[in-house]
């Protein structure tokens, strides 16, 4: 677009036209992703609810997986209502701002499922590798150690592409998507977007393929460890399993995502926005049921919270 001058400028709006290829058909997405929705939210409250009321939940892998229930209760929070509203009142326009408040928001805390799984490997790490000194070393003050390095490097790099996103001119305001992924809005920038792309790439890098390295690394110790021991370890393995269908789960669908816009295929746009969209949606749905279903302190509190109607404490 230009202006009176002549001069070229950038467009500051934009409209969201994920699954525009559906047409008439658009509005029936509401019924799918309104059901969705309603199971992260529903699954993710009763979790964190169950693990908050009671004081025999309160121990560091608990905690640590009801902050997980935060990150799944949230990150739907942040693009599933606008969508469901683009596909029944076909609300589709976002401004710059909005748009890159909303990318902020879904990739920084959207990297804790990456982050917090590691924090969860460290915890199974310390209490079967070196059991003495478990709750010393899960202390907080000393866990700290852990933690704030991986919160710097998350809110650093995603901050440095969403602030790069933001500088760019944009020739096109038509977005393929329904929220705002970082990807589909420099697709739409004038000239060369090849520093965009590469800082995507370095958080892509840096984050979730750094964080599942790390993560396989510590369970391979941790089986190396319980295999040479031959005590226990058939409840050790036990107590990992859980946390590696929820790693596979998460991290498989992260990555097919974010590198389909990065590989040239024969995908229609459709399949893209799909993809993008099922690697929020899919963590924040089954994660609570991966949880509630396989750790048996968990499930027997669910159970005793749904049919009575009210928190059990035995303690």
């Amino acid at each position: 677009m230009e202006d009176p001058a002549g001069n070229v400028s950038s467009h500051t709006h934009f409209v969201l036209n994920g699954f525009a290829e559906l047409g008439a058909l658009r509005p029936v997405l509401f019924l799918p992703f309104s059901a969705l929705l309603l199971l992260a939210l529903a699954a993710n409250s009763l979790l964190l609810f169950v693990v908050v009321s009671q004081r025999s939940l309160h121990s560091p892998m608990h905690v640590l997986m009801a902050g997980m229930a935060c990150v799944d209760l949230c990150v739907p929070l942040f693009f599933v209502p606008h969508m469901l509203l683009s596909f029944l009142l076909d609300w589709r326009g976002i401004s710059l701002i909005g748009c890159l408040l909303q990318m902020h928001l879904i990739h920084f805390v959207g990297s804790f499922q990456c982050t917090l799984l590691v924090w969860m490997a460290l915890d199974r790490y310390f209490a079967i590798c070196t059991p003495l000194y478990y709750h010393q070393r899960m202390a907080l003050p000393r866990f700290l150690k852990f933690m704030v390095p991986l919160v710097a490097r998350n809110f650093l790099l995603i901050t440095a592409f969403v602030v790069l996103a933001g500088r760019l001119s944009f020739c096109s305001r038509v977005m393929t998507h329904c929220f705002c992924e970082h990807m589909a809005l420099v697709e739409l920038a004038c000239g060369n977007t090849a520093l965009n792309s590469l800082a995507g790439l370095l958080a892509l890098i840096l984050i979730p393929v750094v964080d599942f390295v790390f993560i396989v690394a510590s369970y391979v110790v941790i089986f190396i460890s319980v295999l040479s021991s031959g005590t226990s370890s058939s409840k050790a393995l036990r107590t990992c399993v859980t946390h590696i269908v929820v790693m596979v789960v998460s991290l498989a669908v992260t990555l097919i995502a974010l590198l389909s816009y990065r590989v040239r295929s024969s995908l229609p746009a459709a399949s893209l926005v799909f993809f993008s969209t099922m690697y929020l949606l899919v963590p924040s749905c089954f994660n609570p049921i991966i949880y509630g279903i396989r750790t048996a302190e968990i499930r027997q509190h669910i159970v005793r919270t749904l049919s009575r109607g009210r928190p059990v404490d035995p303690m």
